[in-house]
């Protein structure tokens, strides 16, 4: 289970061998004294005593040995000092054991400075509540925390405690001083650690942020992992440091762009990375340097805002930029994460890229097919939408793999170095349809388009027809529209079509002016327009 978008809001503690030392209780021992077959739970076997008497006794003796065993416990490590930060944090705690309460409360008499009011709840083996590994007592403590058994962390030494959590739907914690041995590696929890203290960081990690700043030792920890290979920055990300500076010196031209990322949710930050990375090498120039603006929403945990900025960390490593900083916030301005990105890139000003070169009778390429990027997204965010409307669980897969395809980075520099080229422009918000009508405005002509030759991936046809939405009109990174002097359209494509990257001609440059005249199969045919994205109607309520 992908643990990184979960929140903490209670904590659910088992009590003997965890908020305790392990061996309070004898186990081995009691077992023998009840005649319990030693693979057999206690209470279980206990529950199965025909003889009303037998049972009774047998819980008599059983809450003897409880009894004497709480009375010499010790606190587990770390337990008094994750007890305080959860109570300093207003994290609600309960206990939920399948022991007796009267030896928990024994037990905690043993404790320094926890007393059992510090608990929301404690549930025992004496509530009519059916025992771990049931989730029946996950449910009965969150009822009694106020939060959802999905916002609890379950914490245990025992397989039961793990089962129990799982099944209620918690995220669990199994506390394994000597590590996950053969037996207990199928218990499959979603954390692992030694020992109570290790509790703290992960605990935080998925506790809710409050509206501000993000908090600084988290993001200073995360700036510490940075690997910074640019000789060129000279002042990077830092805590206390409000701007960035880089050496700029023998670069003729300083290429710079902006662009918010507001519809991509889990894989956000690559998105930030690549949609503002593909408009600079649109220009023939080299991405080099990325500040970023991100804005969370109230609520969200450590571990999920650390997910992001990881994913914007990994993406710059990827295509060699430097990521020097910016501002991170937590706001009830926005409901999701909004990740704004401003880079600068660098070209030498004969390699410049500037579309007011375009002319009539320039050809117009498109690399790859309609709404890679649309797609993708489509298939991460809706995917039980795509699922109920018939869609196949390995398809809807394949569409979230398409995330590796939005950079047009690579052949937007195959294209400059292959042939006259004198525009490009990354298809993004509003699909094709928009991107031609802003390449057609910014070069002052209009463009004749063959609407037959726009090439579609199946999946992404799929994808529309199976949601009611026009994959013209769908916001589409990844694909790179190309004009070139006509000599050099034959040079390019065998270029780009080399290096493994589709590219198909899709129309040509006309005359003056500012429009698209649209053929199908040399039909004159409708050029449609979209004034919002395609993608903002699925967002919207159901």
């Amino acid at each position: 289970m992908n643990t990184r978008h979960r929140r903490i809001c209670a904590v659910v503690f088992d009590f003997d061998g965890t908020l305790t030392r392990p061996g309070a209780l004898d186990f081995p021992a009691i077992k023998r004294a009840l005649g319990c077959p030693i693979d057999r739970p206690v209470l279980e076997f206990i529950d199965h005593l025909a003889d009303a008497d037998q049972r009774a006794e047998a819980h008599t003796a059983l809450d003897r040995f409880e009894a004497d065993a709480a009375a010499l416990s010790e606190p587990a490590l770390g337990a008094e000092r994750l007890l305080r930060f959860l109570k300093a944090r207003r994290v609600p705690a309960a206990i939920l054991t399948r022991n007796s309460r009267a030896s928990v409360l024994r037990a905690l008499t043993n404790f320094n400075g926890i007393v059992p009011t510090d608990f929301a709840a404690i549930i025992s083996r004496d509530d009519p509540v059916a025992p771990k590994p049931s989730p029946d007592g996950v449910f009965l403590a969150a009822e009694r925390l106020g939060v959802s058994p999905e916002e609890s962390l379950v914490v245990g030494d025992f397989v039961f405690d793990i089962q129990a959590g799982q099944a209620a739907g918690a995220m669990t914690a199994l506390i394994a001083p000597d590590g996950v041995d053969s037996d207990s590696a199928g218990w499959d929890s979603d954390v692992c650690v030694p020992g109570l203290d290790d509790l703290v960081d992960i605990v935080r990690m998925h506790l809710p942020l409050a509206a501000g700043k993000f908090p600084a030792d988290l993001l200073e920890g995360f700036f510490k992992a940075f690997t910074r290979p640019d000789p060129s920055v000279l002042i990077a990300s830092a805590v206390g440091e409000d701007t960035a500076a880089v050496s700029v010196a023998g670069e003729e031209v300083l290429i710079l762009k902006s662009d918010p990322i507001t519809f991509a949710t889990d894989a956000i930050g690559d998105y930030a990375v690549v949609v503002n990375a593909n408009d600079i090498a649109t220009a023939g120039a080299t991405p080099r340097w990325l500040l970023t603006t991100i804005l969370f929403p109230c609520g969200i945990t450590t571990a999920a805002a650390l997910a992001v900025m990881e994913q914007l960390h990994r993406a710059c490593g990827r295509w060699q930029i430097t990521l020097c900083g910016g501002h991170t916030e937590i706001t009830d301005a926005v409901t999701r994460t909004v990740v704004i990105g401003m880079m600068a890139g660098t070209v030498s000003r004969s390699r410049l890229i500037d579309k007011s070169a375009i002319s009539a009778g320039d050809r117009v390429l498109l690399t790859k097919a309609l709404a890679v990027e649309g797609t993708t997204i489509i298939a991460r965010e809706f995917g039980d939408r795509l699922k109920a409307s018939g869609m196949c669980d390995q398809d809807i897969k394949t569409c979230h793999h398409l995330l590796s395809e939005l950079s047009i980075i690579e052949e937007a520099g195959i294209a400059t170095r292959s042939g006259k080229v004198t525009g490009m422009h990354d298809v993004t918000e509003g699909g094709i349809a928009t991107a031609l009508e802003e390449l057609s405005a910014a070069a002052g002509h209009r463009i004749r388009v063959e609407i037959d030759r726009i090439p579609i991936m199946d999946l992404c046809r799929t994808v529309c027809d199976r949601l009611g939405i026009n994959p013209l009109g769908l916001i589409g990174s990844g694909s790179l529209l190309i004009c070139c002097r006509p000599e050099s359209a034959g040079p390019i494509m065998a270029a780009v079509s080399n290096a493994g990257i589709a590219i198909t001609e899709i129309g040509t440059v006309t005359s003056p002016g500012r429009g698209m005249d649209a053929f199908d199969k040399g039909v004159p045919t409708h050029w449609p327009r979209f004034a919002v994205d395609e993608i903002t109607r699925l967002f919207k309520p159901q």
